[in-house]
């Protein structure tokens, strides 16, 4: 997602998460932390099952409303260093 809905790597990008035509699993935030909470409630309403904050973006509120919806949520960690450690 992204609001100017770029094509990256070929793939068609969407400026809304709710304009995605497949299901999300994980929704990825590169993002300013003062934008995820909002975001947050979009990932929530589309059923996604995880949320990842990248790292420094930090929104404790955020995530703690995303676990209690039932989402696994990942705050200010970066998945390619995670996925180096194993």
């Amino acid at each position: 997602m992204h609001p100017k809905a770029e094509t990256v790597h070929g793939e068609k990008g969407y400026a809304t998460l709710e304009e995605i035509p497949v299901k999300v699993d994980v929704v990825d935030f590169f993002i300013n932390s003062e934008l995820v909470s909002r975001n947050i409630d979009r990932a929530i309403s589309i059923g996604a099952q995880a949320v990842w904050l990248q790292l420094g973006v930090i929104d404790s509120e955020s995530v703690q409303r995303a676990e209690l919806a039932g989402l696994i949520a990942i705050m200010d960690r970066c998945p390619a260093i995670e996925y180096g450690k194993k």
